[in-house]
């Protein structure tokens, strides 16, 4: 009697540093806190910044992972 085995391929997961995720972990939280603090601006602090309230509102609805590609290096 023999027994039959089977392999499993599991796929490949990049390999992370704990550096790299550190900085992955302080993106994110540096993003969520400025979204954050730009969404409680008052109205006349916003207009120095040539923004709206619906334009800070937008930007502070957006997900922490939606940021500029030259913020993730």
């Amino acid at each position: 009697m023999s027994i039959r085995t089977r392999s499993i391929t599991l796929p490949s997961v990049p390999s992370v540093s704990l550096t790299g995720l550190f900085a992955l972990v302080s993106l994110i939280d540096s993003t969520f806190r400025q979204r954050q603090t730009l969404k409680s601006l008052d109205d006349h602090l916003l207009k120095d910044l040539g923004l709206t309230r619906e334009m800070a509102e937008a930007e502070a609805g957006r997900p922490v992972w939606d940021v500029p590609a030259r913020w993730r290096r």
